[in-house]
């Protein structure tokens, strides 16, 4: 446990770090025990942290990626049928990129290529919910226990999410052109070790420039919750106090847009604040699952019956997996 304990605040959280932003803080005469010197170390602290993490996620994951181009993706999915389909489908998502509308191409071409519509859902469902790096990220503030169940109950709702659509046969609800446009055959070229390297590398770089901005973003914003916002704010409306927190959480984190790395500073804070579990990570995946940009996109492929149903299932399922965190919270932290 020592060493686990060591790799979660030492080297998944980076707690010297904090120390070490402290200190040189002080020195510049700024107290960061008051409001704007915590502000800052909070800032800086977390910055660094999740640009870290990010760049060597980014680098790992799109080194695994590079062996699963969507073409070699459709040939795994198609041999697979029924719920393991769906499951295969929700895995592949984790090794897919971060955010929701990154993940609606591959949706629409694995359509296309003629996928169950289930399957192609449980994928969509589970590649911004459910990443690797969300598991990683996840650890270095909640744990590693909260993180895997995370993950768990994320690739839970997928496969189910996915199994329900399917069993609905809405089919005719996808916009004639994607269903008629059919699938390519391309044989994956076999990359070398150093194209994929090189390849994961120039993934960094593209995504790092994407997300940058929303960690600024949601850094500031959870430095601020973290220093000027009143615990007794945040207790009163997304404590235990309050029953209807998950549901609030979940219906203002929609219409935003971020992807794990951007929610996961406003969650840290949160957390320190009082907020409950549960609420945090139904925040955390109405966000990253049902952002309103990702909505716009998908309705280009679909027709608004399914997207209504797709929203609801998905909606209905952070809640839940929202109030199962918070009922049991208690063993989990």
């Amino acid at each position: 446990m020592g060493v686990w304990h060591f790799i979660q605040d030492q080297v998944l959280g980076m707690k010297w770090l904090n120390e070490l932003i402290g200190r040189g803080l002080s020195m510049l005469g700024l107290d960061v025990g008051e409001r704007i010197g915590g502000s800052i170390q909070f800032f800086l602290y977390d910055v660094i942290k999740i640009t870290v993490l990010l760049c060597f996620l980014i680098f790992v994951i799109s080194y695994i990626q590079s062996y699963f181009p969507s073409e070699r993706s459709k040939k795994i999915l198609g041999r697979f049928h029924g719920v393991g389909a769906n499951i295969i489908s929700a895995l592949l998502g984790t090794v897919t990129p971060f955010c929701s509308c990154s993940s609606i191409p591959l949706f629409i071409g694995f359509t296309s290529a003629g996928l169950p519509l289930g399957v192609t859902f449980s994928f969509l469902i589970s590649s911004p919910m459910v990443d690797l790096g969300s598991l990683v990220l996840l650890m270095s503030i909640f744990g590693a226990k909260v993180a895997v169940i995370y993950v768990i109950v994320g690739l839970v709702v997928a496969v189910v999410g996915g199994t329900l659509i399917e069993k609905m046969h809405m089919e005719k609800y996808v916009e004639s052109f994607i269903l008629s446009a059919g699938g390519v055959d391309i044989e994956s070229p076999d990359l070398t070790k150093c194209e994929r390297v090189q390849y994961a590398k120039e993934q960094v770089v593209s995504t790092f420039k994407k997300v940058f901005p929303y960690i600024l973003v949601g850094v500031g914003i959870g430095a601020v919750i973290h220093n000027w916002i009143p615990e007794s704010w945040v207790e009163a409306v997304l404590g235990s106090d309050n029953p209807f927190g998950v549901i609030l959480a979940t219906l203002v984190g929609v219409p935003m847009y971020a992807d794990i790395f951007g929610t996961i500073p406003v969650a840290e804070a949160l957390l320190a604040k009082g907020a409950q579990l549960g609420t945090i990570l139904s925040f955390m995946m109405a966000v990253t699952t049902l952002s309103l940009p990702s909505m716009i996109m998908l309705r280009k492929a679909v027709k608004p019956k399914l997207l209504a149903l797709f929203i609801t299932i998905c909606t209905v399922g952070i809640i839940i997996v929202g109030y199962l965190f918070n009922a049991f919270q208690f063993i989990l932290i």
